[in-house]
């Protein structure tokens, strides 16, 4: 939904008697709540309404779990930010990590550049490089697993 639109919408609310106004769009679904009305304890109806389809999930990860068991060493570095990835310093030098490659906490894993300067980004965790998830120059948004690390 646009903003302008999200906020036209609030400032609607908030100037005239309803108290909530509820919107289903094909992109999602908006529902704004005038502080301090009657209709806030409505809203835990719909978060009642929810547990049951977790409860669903959390039943079903067990049974995925034991018939797939993962290392629970496994970690994935993430990125800090919205941006360009880069293995290496500079096009055709040597990477900064491969697969294989011991990391410590605080050695520089890869350089994400967002707009216009270079980031280094450094390993928040210790152990081998198991696999790298992005391609070199490809974008990446922010928390999105660049490397796992065992």
């Amino acid at each position: 939904m646009d903003l302008r639109k999200l906020k036209t919408l609030i400032d609607l609310v908030s100037e005239s008697n309803v108290s909530e106004l509820e919107i289903t769009e094909p992109e999602g679904k908006i529902r704004i709540v005038k502080a301090g009305s009657a209709a806030a304890p409505a809203q835990a109806q719909p978060a009642a309404a929810q547990q049951p389809s977790r409860a669903q999930v959390v039943q079903a990860t067990p049974a995925v779990a034991e018939a797939a068991p993962e290392p629970p060493a496994v970690i994935a570095v993430k990125s800090p930010m919205v941006g360009t990835f880069y293995r290496s310093a500079a096009p055709g030098a040597k990477a900064f990590v491969e697969v294989g490659d011991l990391v410590k906490v605080g050695d520089t894993v890869c350089i994400i550049e967002a707009m216009k300067i270079l980031n280094e980004i450094e390993s928040e965790v210790s152990g081998t490089v198991s696999r790298v998830l992005c391609e070199n120059g490809q974008a990446v948004e922010y928390g999105q697993a660049l490397f796992v690390v065992e």
